[in-house]
């Protein structure tokens, strides 16, 4: 039972993506209980996002994945509250490799946080 996209998971995030040209998409709307400091959604599930946005572009294309490499660079916090837009696209990759890109945006247009991730087809 995946805690990002199950919606059978009681402490799940029921996360639900769609594929259109090319980009992989979610939203998310962080609660209190997804904080580390007040008002600012925690570190770890910012990355689960990411994470998991660039999986289901492939898992979406019928390739499963799993994840090999993952840098994510923070800018600014991402604020708890507020819609948040989850995309993902293909960078490059080779054979069994897939490199892709990950972010979250505000709905202002800011992106406080980005990934860059190796997946390794299995």
């Amino acid at each position: 039972m995946c805690f990002a996209c199950s919606p059978r998971n009681p402490i799940g995030l029921h996360l639900q993506f769609s594929l259109e040209d090319g980009v992989c998409r979610t939203t998310f709307t962080a609660g209190e209980v997804h904080q580390g400091w007040n008002g600012c959604m925690h570190g770890g599930l910012i990355a689960t996002l990411l994470d998991e946005v660039m999986a289901q572009w492939l898992w979406l294309q019928g390739i499963a994945g799993m994840t090999a490499e993952m840098t994510t660079r923070f800018s600014r916090p991402v604020p708890v509250g507020v819609p948040l837009e989850v995309t993902a696209r293909q960078t490059g990759g080779r054979g069994r490799l897939f490199e892709l890109a990950a972010e979250i945006a505000l709905p202002d247009g800011q992106v406080p946080v980005h990934a860059r991730a190796k997946f390794l087809k299995v």
